[in-house]
């Protein structure tokens, strides 16, 4: 493209990308329109969007489905994710909107940040602060996670990831994927095995796949059931890769030892959600990416597709 563009931030709520000193660099592409605030509904969304040729898509809340069919101008949406589930890929691929994400730009980010639930899991963080902010000097048993096999679901850049830091402090790590090889079991230091046999050895499961529909509760009830008694799961997938109503059945029987959950089938989490009845689980808001690097690369990222796709050369393209 070398005419000027309308680039569009639709929802910019909470603040990802506004002031953002890399916005600085569509300057010379086109204008940017920037809303702070989410749309209220599917009418102002589109009225948001009209004559915009690009759209930077902050946050997962603000969805782009059968309203792309309203929007004629539209030729590309950079997200500022990995995950592109906010955006009905078919729809954009049968218009040729390019989609275009950041596969594991901040992997070492969110690894991280499901460590941090593990490690609260594992030692009882969440009870025991509780316990003393109640006045109660309760000393518990918890859990040494050296020589505890971590299974890993989903050998993305964010999976990979989880299995270094695993290694790193002494953990042994097992692994299932859609597409197993031993090129990859050698490159990544794991050991594949079938889904079943993980979740029956693994001592903490960490969930790290790509929602599709071969995914979408992939972890159900059944798959519970093989999980080790008091076993520890992490969600930093997608909230409908896991059955959080066979995961509270299975907390509230006493079978899962506890739970880390970054992710949720409904975002934002309804402050009723019967999950929340649950004393061992720690949840944080779809946030394990939200650290000043994390937010930063993010942002540089979204930019860099865009330009690139501008600049005639689209990459990362998801609706192919």
């Amino acid at each position: 493209m070398t005419e000027r563009v309308k680039i569009l931030v639709p929802g910019d709520n909470p603040t990802q990308i506004g002031g953002s000193p890399h916005l600085e660099r569509l300057a010379p592409y086109g204008e940017l329109e920037l809303y702070a605030d989410t749309p209220e509904s599917g009418e102002e969304k589109i009225a948001r969007a009209q004559g915009a040729q690009v759209i930077i898509n902050t946050r997962g809340v603000v969805t782009w489905r059968e309203e792309m069919r309203q929007l004629p101008d539209l030729k590309m949406i950079a997200t500022c994710s990995i995950g592109t589930d906010m955006i009905d890929l078919e729809i954009a691929r049968d218009l040729g909107i390019v989609v275009s994400n950041q596969p594991g730009r901040t992997a070492p980010v969110v690894a991280e940040h499901m460590f941090g639930l593990m490690f609260a899991l594992s030692k009882r963080a969440y009870f025991q602060t509780a316990e003393l902010k109640a006045g109660r000097w309760t000393r518990m048993m918890n859990t040494m996670l050296q020589g505890k096999v971590l299974g890993v679901v989903g050998t993305g850049a964010i999976g990979v990831e989880m299995a270094r830091l695993a290694r790193a402090i002494g953990m042994e790590v097992i692994a299932w994927t859609f597409n197993p090889s031993p090129e990859r079991a050698a490159e990544y230091g794991v050991r594949f095995v079938e889904l079943d046999e993980l979740l029956q050895q693994s001592d903490v499961v960490s969930l790290h796949v790509k929602l599709t529909e071969d995914s979408r509760h992939l972890i159900g009830a059944r798959e519970l059931g093989l999980m080790k008694e008091g076993a520890l799961l992490l969600n930093g997938a997608r909230g409908d890769v896991l059955d959080i109503d066979a995961l509270r059945a299975s907390l509230l029987g006493g079978h899962i030892g506890g739970a880390g959950l970054d992710v949720f089938p409904e975002e934002p989490l309804p402050a009723d959600h019967p999950i929340l009845d649950c004393d061992q689980v720690v949840l944080t808001p779809h946030a394990a990416d939200q650290t000043l690097e994390g937010v930063d690369l993010l942002n540089e990222g979204a930019v860099n597709n865009v330009i690139a796709f501008l600049e005639g050369r689209p990459q990362n393209n998801v609706a192919v």
